[in-house]
């Protein structure tokens, strides 16, 4: 491990590991053209392609050397399971792609949403979560992290101001939120959200595994901090796990030193490095982040994973409009069906979240369309044993479309109260159209109703 770097090409080996400090040399450039450049440029005669870097370890010739990487005073990699070139590589392409100076990979989307929190929120603290997020980041902020001391109050994203300032309390050291939850379907007020987070100075923690930054960057709307699932629509081929958190540089944890000692005093695991002062306010958290929680709960990302997802990453600007257009379609076939009793897509005109749909996701949402089946739980498993292109799985957000019924998977683990409150109703179907062709998906989803 090493001090925090301003990333050059990732080619040679000799950057920083703890935090990738992105300076973006794509930054006058488009997103598509980000998505295949950013992140590595090869020398001449080097590898077009990222390279590879499967090893768990990296030699060096003194123990002097090995010691400074571990002071964190010196630039290098030592073992992968806190960092590696290639996961740097692609961290620092999907930083570039959200706007931000640092970033991180984890081995699954879950494991980003743990450090993403964790990484600020500990013991005797207290989280402020919208209500309308997917299950398993329900159940880890509800029942496992309460068993590590923090506490957490959902609230509906839909709160008035006063609401959400009703919220927070003296130890409130986060509020998170989804760009567009799963699978409710709701879209955050970004702004507004961002907002009350910092009158109460704690940063928002924004996932935007739906959108991706195709269609949303929610650092230009005033989030801190932005988590993936890139097993998602960034792999985009239900291929590899994996995770990311990107920070923005722009959240003053110094200006609020009392609420964030963790970043603002010294870590005596690290020999009493304070990481605002060694790596400010652009690499600090995700130091810290790799320093720390890579560190000792090991959830790092596998290479050849980290590989996968640059392949997926490189066409990601094109998959992304032919998902949020099938999505649209798919969503006007169900509105215009009299088996449907409701349809939840933010692209659909008199959707609760049109407005704010046009307003952080003008080029379209996703592919994912959540509705209820008329005659509830029962009629919805029929619907999908009806399907003959569209498969059951437990998954979203890929090439090829698939289905779920949440209620009795994703959000098993809530009672009908949660359930509600997660806008995740007994007869709800999550449809996530793939990139098939347009008209095979609506008459798949038309011939299922119709058999009912």
């Amino acid at each position: 491990m090493g001090p925090v770097h301003m990333a050059e090409p990732a080619r040679r080996c000799r950057t920083a590991p703890v935090c990738f400090l992105v300076m973006d040399t794509t930054s006058n450039l488009g997103i598509g053209t980000k998505c295949i450049l950013a992140g590595y440029t090869p020398a001449s005669g080097e590898p077009r392609q990222i390279p590879i870097i499967q090893s768990t370890t990296f030699k060096y010739d003194s123990g002097d050397q090995l010691g400074a990487l571990f002071n964190l005073e010196a630039a290098g990699y030592f073992y992968s399971r806190l960092a590696n070139p290639t996961n740097d590589t692609v961290a620092a392409k999907i930083a570039a792609l959200e706007g931000g100076t640092a970033a991180m990979l984890t081995g699954s989307g879950q494991a980003a949403e743990f450090y993403a929190v964790f990484n600020i929120v500990g013991q005797g603290d207290h989280l402020v979560s919208s209500s309308t997020i997917y299950g398993g980041s329900y159940n880890l902020f509800a029942v496992t992290m309460a068993r590590m001391g923090v506490e957490v109050t959902f609230i509906s994203p839909d709160s008035t101001d006063e609401e959400l300032d009703a919220a927070f309390r003296p130890n409130t050291k986060a509020v998170f939120g989804e760009t567009v939850a799963n699978p409710a379907l709701t879209v955050l007020d970004i702004e507004r959200w961002a907002a009350a987070a910092h009158r109460h100075g704690v940063p928002l923690l924004v996932d935007n595994t739906f959108a991706t930054p195709i269609h949303c960057r929610p650092f230009e709307w005033g989030a801190d901090i932005v988590i993936h699932s890139t097993t998602k629509y960034m792999d985009g081929h239900g291929a590899a796990l994996g995770g990311c958190i990107v920070d923005s540089g722009q959240f003053d944890w110094t200006a609020h030193a009392d609420k964030f000692p963790g970043l603002t005093t010294p870590d005596e695991s690290y020999h009493g490095v304070v990481y605002t002062e060694r790596f400010g306010l652009g690499g600090a958290y995700i130091t810290k982040a790799t320093a720390q929680l890579m560190r000792d709960f090991g959830s790092s990302q596998s290479p050849f994973n980290a590989y996968i997802l640059n392949l997926g990453l490189e066409s990601l600007h094109l998959r992304m409009p032919r998902h949020a257009a099938n999505g649209q379609a798919v969503a006007e076939c169900l509105a215009a069906h009299p088996q449907v009793a409701w349809v939840r897509y933010p692209g659909l005109p008199g959707d609760p979240y049109y407005a704010l749909g046009q307003k952080y996701l003008p080029q379209g949402s996703c592919g994912v369309v959540s509705f209820g089946v008329k005659g509830g739980r029962d009629a919805a498993q029929r619907f999908m044993g009806n399907l003959d292109l569209i498969a059951i799985e437990t998954h979203v957000a890929d090439a090829r479309s698939c289905c779920l019924h949440p209620a009795s998977t994703t959000h098993r683990q809530m009672n009908d109260e949660q359930l509600a409150a997660a806008g995740v109703s007994p007869e709800l179907v999550r449809i996530s159209c793939g990139i098939e062709d347009t008209a095979d998906l609506v008459a798949d989803v038309d011939q299922a109703l119709t058999r009912l």
